[in-house]
């Protein structure tokens, strides 16, 4: 598939900090690109130069085959945009607020109010249309805030944190709308700081951190990177720290901790992990409730490249 976006050597620097350097990578036509990072990795930067919201120091920025400019205006009539803040206007209903955003671009008015419903149907909103913002739940919002972003069916989406803080019935109904957004053709940029999103729905993924590309790969692909072979959590009644700290030196252990009756045990890559475990219990006579194994996740590679800290 072509490339839709193409991004070359950016750099954007504010006074002593390097917020982006010499970032490239493209994105492919019906991809959906997960674009992770903790706070202060260069996202938000990255994602403004893109819109060309702001101006970068070098480098270069195509977008369906074309430089991007302040002034593309047939270039930004094709991209779709929801920030994570919400952005409508209160003195309007919901139905109003979408054929507004859906104006700007579309000025024939029988395809404008085929596409409201449209949007409208994708989010699940037909029974609020007259509804306005202030009546609206948090859920209910972010669901209008999206179809006046994708109300005009752009090719190109991006989608800033799109479910942050809303109940689970959202949540799935938003995703599920991305997936159908998808599967109509549109090329979506997602960026969240919910893993499990991620794994969802990115063909692919890219981790910043400090304004450079970290990883970048599959799900499956990044998974790989990880030094964890696998996580087991086991459920013990009572554990003396004196068998804690031999469940340590047990080969291939990278990390255990004791809380709440639940022992967790992280491995690093090995031959025969959960045999020597078992075997060790059985020979200290360890009785336990439960146990199970898991793979690493998204999560714990995210961690493992750009660490445990807190990010302001």
């Amino acid at each position: 598939m072509k490339n839709v976006i193409e991004v070359k050597k950016l750099n954007k620097k504010y006074k002593n900090l390097q917020a982006v350097q010499d970032l490239s990578f493209e994105v492919k036509e019906k991809e959906i690109l997960g674009l992770l990072g903790p706070n202060g990795s260069g996202k938000t930067t990255t994602i403004n130069c893109l819109l060309s919201l702001l101006n970068f120091d070098s480098g270069s920025i195509n977008i369906l085959g074309k430089e991007m400019t302040p002034d593309a205006y047939d270039i930004k009539s094709k991209i779709g945009v929801v920030f994570q803040d919400v952005a409508v206007f209160e003195e309007l209903t919901v139905i109003e607020n979408i054929t507004y955003f859906c104006g700007l671009y579309i000025k024939d008015k029988k395809i404008r109010n085929r596409y409201v419903e449209e949007a409208i149907d994708l989010v699940g909103l037909n029974d609020f249309k007259d509804f306005y913002p202030k009546k609206l739940s948090g859920g209910l919002l972010r669901r209008l805030n999206i179809a006046c972003g994708i109300a005009h069916k752009p090719s190109i989406i991006f989608l800033d944190e799109p479910t942050v803080a809303v109940d689970p019935q959202s949540r799935n109904n938003i995703l599920e709308g991305i997936k159908k957004l998808n599967k109509e053709g549109a090329t979506i940029i997602y960026t969240t700081h919910y893993m499990e999103e991620v794994e969802i729905l990115c063909d692919r993924i890219i981790i910043l951190d400090k304004g450079i590309i970290i990883a970048s790969g599959t799900s499956k692909e990044l998974k790989e990177l990880t030094s964890i072979e696998e996580k087991v959590t086991i459920e013990i009644d009572d554990l003396k720290q004196e068998i804690i700290e031999e469940f340590k030196k047990l080969k291939n252990v990278e990390n255990v901790s004791y809380d709440s009756k639940l022992l967790y045990i992280t491995y690093k890559k090995g031959k025969d992990n959960l045999i020597n475990l078992i075997e060790f219990m059985k020979t200290k006579k360890i009785k336990y409730n439960k146990f199970f194994s898991e793979l690493p996740t998204l999560n714990d590679v995210f961690l493992e490249l750009t660490g445990k800290e807190l990010r302001d």
